[in-house]
């Protein structure tokens, strides 16, 4: 199956073609972890990781990696407020945030590296930046040279005159230009290592390149983040590989769009910021997961109280026919698992730019059809297996939480008493039966 999809380097839509045959490489930058992780920092989270189950549908090995950047001034901050190690604070966060992994059904990276693993292979990537004359030590802290890469604006296709005069670079005296950034910092209070400048810590945009290199040996076929990332971060990334590799580090680049709140931007100074667990706990995993993939994944993404009805609506229709097919293939004693070619529309909809919302649509078509089924006297068993593998296919794929239920002698026998009880208009014991069923998850 021919894939294609946005690439933020080439600015168009481009033909996939892995640099390893049915093997696929991908990078995504990961949280800082100082905090709870806000809504709108899942939005790549989910993203990436339905692309990633896609790509193993279709046949790929995908060798998925996601960082931890666990040292930085805000977190060095927050441990001495709480007069605790950075640790300390990182771990409980880290723990925290993999826990709204596991409520949104995410898999399992192949590694979640922590900076603070690779610090030895970080100083010598910068020295090796300093000897090729990339980088320069200024009074112990070391900066990048960003007149070195002629290239650099070549993902961001931002114009460097326009940064030179723009508000948004950091301001440093050290610098010998504003673009120029820092690759290690001297740190005068918490957790800092020794180096041939100073005592100090990593720049934030060399960790990455250095986890990539060591992990991956070399180029990789995607590297993503929220679009937020672009720049700075990813366009200094691809700066200080071309100097060291002569590359850009991976061959394409994938960004999902920015959150709204209610059609505002999220921030703190309105309010308006939602956490994950908050989101979680008050609509449900599930819900929030297609959400935050019912839009195109380079738009803006709003969270409003029309959005998550919509949303939560589509997931009741699931629900009810997926369990009633559920149900019904294991009274008539039919198999759970098997093919079908029911999905084929569906992931040629998300080989297609990764048009999720797209397969969204092809999954309600199959809710509809079963629906339809569900309703004759005379059903059509193969018409309902069908339909229930593509359902099976479509949730994995999704990342919903709904996968085949072999029932067991006790809660067939169950759900037999509960249509005897209907038929005799044995309403209270039918309602008992009925309330045991549905916390069996059955109805």
């Amino acid at each position: 199956m021919d894939i294609k999809f946005y690439n933020s380097l080439s600015g168009k839509v481009e033909l996939f073609k892995p640099i390893k045959e049915n093997e696929v490489s991908i990078y995504v930058c990961g949280p800082t972890v100082y905090n709870h992780p806000h809504i709108g920092n899942m939005r790549p989270v989910v993203f990436f990781d339905t692309f990633r189950k896609f790509l193993e549908r279709v046949g790929y090995t995908v060798k998925f990696v996601s960082n931890y950047t666990d040292v930085d001034d805000k977190i060095i901050k927050k441990a001495i407020e709480e007069h605790k190690s950075e640790k300390d604070i990182t771990d409980y966060f880290i723990s925290e945030y993999e826990k709204c992994l596991d409520a949104f059904n995410v898999s399992k990276a192949y590694e979640n590296p922590r900076v603070t693993e690779y610090i030895p292979s970080i100083i010598n990537y910068i020295d090796g930046l300093v000897k090729k004359e990339a980088a320069y030590v200024n009074d112990g802290e070391v900066f990048f040279d960003v007149t070195k890469d002629k290239s650099y604006g070549c993902l961001s296709k931002i114009n460097v005159d326009d940064l030179i005069s723009g508000a948004r670079i950091e301001q440093n005296s050290k610098k010998k230009s504003p673009l120029d950034f820092l690759l290690w910092k001297e740190t005068e209070e918490g957790i800092k290592w020794s180096s041939p400048w100073c005592d100090g810590r990593p720049g934030w945009h060399t960790e990455c390149c250095v986890m990539i290199d060591t992990i991956f040996k070399g180029m990789i076929d995607i590297h993503g983040g929220g679009f937020d990332l672009k720049f700075p971060h990813h366009e200094n990334e691809i700066a200080q590989a071309e100097a060291m590799h002569n590359d850009k580090i991976a061959n394409y680049w994938l960004h999902t769009g920015m959150m709204d709140i209610k059609g505002e931007k999220m921030s703190k100074s309105l309010g308006n910021v939602i956490l994950a667990k908050d989101a979680i706990k008050e609509y449900g995993a599930d819900t929030i997961r297609l959400l935050l993939l019912n839009c195109g994944y380079r738009t803006t993404l709003n969270f409003s109280d029309d959005t998550i009805k919509d949303c939560a609506s589509i997931l009741q229709k699931f629900s009810c026919v997926y369990k009633q097919l559920n149900l019904l293939l294991n009274v008539n004693n039919l198999e759970l698992n098997g093919k079908t070619s029911k999905t084929q529309v569906f992931l040629e909809d998300l080989a297609n730019d990764i048009n999720i919302p797209n397969a969204i649509t092809d999954l309600l078509d199959i809710i509809k059809e079963a629906n339809v089924e569900l309703r004759k006297k005379d059903k059509n068993f193969d018409i309902l297996k069908e339909d229930f593998y593509a359902l099976t296919e479509m949730s994995y794929i999704l990342g919903l939480h709904y996968e085949p239920k072999k029932m067991s002698e006790n809660e067939l026998n169950l759900y037999k008493e509960y249509l005897e009880a209907k038929a005799n208009k044995d309403f209270a014991k039918s309602d008992e039966l009925r309330k045991s069923l549905i916390e069996k998850n059955i109805l």
